[in-house]
């Protein structure tokens, strides 16, 4: 059996585990990253990226170089059951940025070998000798570390040890995709969110050639026959889009079939992010790992990114400055303040996002107009008019 040792390992080599190898490695602090797959991955095909995103890219040195790659939206437009909302982004800032183009973009600024491709964890658990993590992993090696970091989405091994509940799931789905246009699309440069009844499609330009759209509708039993063939998805989702615009079903039917995908919607309750134990020991989870949220609010990949900024700013000070002595003791007390630090720093934000999510996918769920009203006096009552504030901060 092969046996490793590492200081710093992030289980999950995602959009938060990127990011937060990165966030060290910009605090001159060396780690690794565990990745299960052979390659860089990058589901699902773009993330909505709001003024809190890229402030935290920008935070990464790679916000700039990023823009370049997708045009900033000038206006929201909601058009739900025959009433019009316009929203303008006004002094903040709203793209649509391909998954593919962050991730990528995230491991080039890595160090060569901070990734190791392949490396699948199947458990982790607490050396009982020296309070650190170990890690074990399906080709039989062990790895053993001063910090574990799981950042590995939603079915985190590295949440399940630390004795987290499985995220629940709504029953409403989305389709994502992708469509492009050779000769350059006349979208303009708006987000616009149509819905009528229980299914909703909004869509946004990526770039000049490149349209980013998705639908949301109640799961429904052929969901399951076309999940995994993208011909029948893309018809079912044209049939489904009988009565809206011609040139919005004509943007369905010209799909790049490799980007578009189905997923069911899920999500930690915010009672449970709330009252969640997210650290044991030296161990500790970040990103989907810990707050999945559905994507109302469009929060999911920016509230990861935060939060690896946040939490390799702690690291960084409980590594600085080691001398002699018993330091891997010091070196414990010090990096579990620091992770309390984060949690503390990270816990009432996520929870406010998380219950302005939550309320936001129930309208979805309950039939009742008067529940429906409740939900919204409720979301006025906690959030205010400004359905973005949690993006201006």
């Amino acid at each position: 059996m092969n046996s490793s040792e590492h200081e710093i390992v992030i289980a999950g080599g995602g959009i938060c585990g990127l990011a937060t190898a990165l966030a060290l490695h910009r605090k001159g602090i060396k780690s690794i990253v565990l990745e299960r797959s052979d390659t860089l991955r990058a589901t699902g095909a773009a993330i909505n990226v709001y003024p809190n995103g890229w402030r935290a890219l920008d935070h990464l040195g790679i916000g700039s170089e990023l823009r370049e790659r997708c045009v900033p939206i000038t206006k929201i437009v909601d058009l739900y059951d025959g009433r019009l909302r316009e929203m303008p982004v006004g002094k903040g800032e709203l793209r649509s940025l391909k998954r593919s183009d962050l991730v990528h973009t995230l491991a080039n600024h890595l160090p060569n070998n901070t990734i190791r491709f392949g490396q699948r964890v199947i458990s982790a658990e607490t050396n009982l000798e020296t309070g650190f993590p170990i890690l074990h992993c399906i080709d039989g090696t062990t790895i053993n570390c001063k910090v574990l970091i799981g950042c590995e989405g939603i079915n985190s091994i590295v949440a399940k040890s630390l004795g987290l509940k499985a995220p629940r799931l709504l029953s409403i789905c989305a389709i994502r995709a992708f469509t492009s246009y050779p000769n350059g699309h006349s979208f303009t440069n708006e987000f616009i969110r149509m819905r009528r009844g229980a299914f909703t499609i909004g869509f946004l330009p990526i770039n000049e050639k490149v349209v980013h759209w998705f639908v949301g509708h109640p799961w429904i039993s052929e969901d399951s026959i076309v999940q995994k063939d993208c011909t029948l998805l893309r018809d079912l989702t044209v049939d489904m889009m009988e009565g809206f615009p011609s040139h919005l079903i004509d943007m369905v039917r010209r799909v790049d079939l490799d980007s578009l995908s189905l997923t069911g919607i899920k999500y930690r309750p915010p009672w449970d992010l709330a009252l969640g134990t997210f650290r044991r020991g030296t161990t500790v989870v970040a990103g989907d790992a810990m707050h999945v949220m559905a994507p109302f609010i469009g929060q999911g990949g920016s509230a990861a990114i935060e939060d690896a900024i946040v939490l390799a700013r702690g690291l960084a000070c409980a590594f600085c400055g080691r001398d002699g002595g018993d330091w891997d003791q010091m070196l414990k007390i010090r990096v579990e303040r620091a992770m309390d630090e984060y949690l503390k720093e990270r816990k009432l934000r996520l929870v406010r996002m998380s219950m302005q999510t939550y309320l936001l996918g129930l309208m979805f769920e309950v039939p009742s107009k008067v529940v429906k009203l409740v939900i919204i006096f409720t979301l006025l009552a906690f959030f205010g008019l400004n359905s973005l504030g949690h993006a201006q901060v």
